[in-house]
């Protein structure tokens, strides 16, 4: 049986973690997609206000399986 799938890419912050920006991006992505069945992670970035980090963003990549 064959399958095809499409990778998108979307942006998620946390002002606490990666970890944290991570599980929303997943559960966003789980909530808008069907058949999600990876994601990876293509870059991470910290903004910094006042020497200090105050949002932490992963770029990620998505893979979901597309329906027939």
């Amino acid at each position: 049986m064959s399958s095809i799938a499409k990778i998108i890419e979307l942006s998620s912050d946390s002002e606490s973690s990666f970890d944290d920006a991570l599980k929303v991006g997943i559960e966003k992505a789980h909530e808008s997609l069907r058949n999600v069945r990876s994601v990876w992670i293509k870059d991470h970035e910290v903004l910094v206000e006042g020497g200090r980090p105050t949002v932490y963003r992963l770029h990620l990549k998505v893979t979901f399986q597309v329906e027939r």
